[in-house]
């Protein structure tokens, strides 16, 4: 099969497209025929060096995609070849083929095609499981979103007015600060302003309910645009580590600080169901949008990933073999 690879830790020239073996499926797997696949920056990480890879180089990047069933194990009877499936979380997918285990197989409704699927599923069920399970946001609450141009932060948004909240934005230009607010955010405002002090003032000094907390270095101001009570959700560091937060100043000011990761949320086929169809008929339904994706030939994946890390992109960045 061909696959987009690479030996050593660089810049997105280290990436090249050449053939290597097919995987070998073990009877709790099923082998897809990939036919898009999601480009994140934990793939920039990972090949930079940044973050853990599985095996020995040549390694293959790529967590997410669809596609359609191949072959299947021998212990699998739920699964059909031909079936139209998708995953979150499946290693080595920037190649025409990967292993999935059945635990991990997402199916997929006739109504959402690969695109959509390799688009929306590790950014979309990450938001579904913040506005639920990190912190359960009420009518009425005011939520403000870090990144919220972004594929999480446009998911965030949406859900987040689909439960009836006031949402605030928070982004690194006007242009992004325009996309936000077409997808419904009630007010947008930049890094580059003293953002802290404007969304006290807009919230009458009382600071927000929740804050989705994904930068990392602006950990401290977000708990300080936290009302008393509130909730900080940290789940991730685009912009570098946080700062240690000290204890007592959480006990002082009653607010909670939460951490989130979907790997500890998606344990399951049932729980990959559940929320799936959850984010599948929201979709369907017309009440959450997806901006369209831009779309690389896999061997063209060093554009690709030149484009992300420019940070110009908006939406979805897909790869297809």
């Amino acid at each position: 099969m061909k696959a987009l690879v690479f030996e050593t830790f660089g810049g997105p020239e280290v990436l090249q497209y050449k053939e290597i073996a097919d995987p070998v499926i073990t009877a709790n797997e099923i082998l897809v025929r990939t036919k898009a696949v999601g480009l994140n920056f934990a793939d920039i990480y990972r090949r930079k060096g940044n973050y853990h890879l599985a095996g020995q180089p040549p390694f293959i990047l790529g967590y997410e995609g669809a596609g359609i069933v191949e072959k299947v194990g021998s212990n699998i009877y739920n699964i059909q070849e031909g079936d139209r499936i998708a995953f979150a979380d499946v290693p080595f997918a920037n190649a025409e083929f990967v292993a999935v285990p059945l635990d991990k197989v997402i199916l997929l409704p006739d109504e959402i095609s690969f695109e959509m699927a390799a688009a929306i599923l590790l950014q979309g069920l990450t938001a579904q499981y913040l506005v639920t399970d990190s912190y359960a946001i009420q009518p009425g609450d005011t939520v403000l979103i870090h990144a919220a141009a972004g594929g999480v932060g446009q998911n965030l948004i949406q859900m987040a007015k689909l439960k009836g909240a006031n949402v605030i934005g928070l982004t690194s230009s006007k242009e992004k600060a325009e996309v936000a607010m077409a997808i419904g955010a009630d007010h947008v405002f930049l890094y580059e302003e003293q953002w802290v002090q404007k969304v006290k003032e807009n919230t009458g000094g009382q600071g927000v309910h929740v804050v989705y907390e994904s930068v990392g270095s602006t950990l401290q101001d977000s708990l300080e645009a936290t009302k008393v009570g509130g909730t900080v959700v940290f789940f991730g560091m685009s912009g570098g580590d946080p700062v240690a937060v000290d204890p007592r100043m959480l006990m002082d000011t009653s607010k909670t600080l939460t951490g989130g990761d979907l790997w500890n949320v998606l344990t399951s086929f049932e729980e990959r169901k559940i929320r799936s169809q959850q984010l599948f008929e929201w979709i369907t339904d017309g009440k959450i949008k997806i901006h369209e994706p831009t779309i690389f030939a896999l061997k063209d994946g060093a554009k690709a990933h030149d484009l992300l890390e420019s940070r110009k992109s908006v939406g979805k960045i897909l790869l297809q073999p």
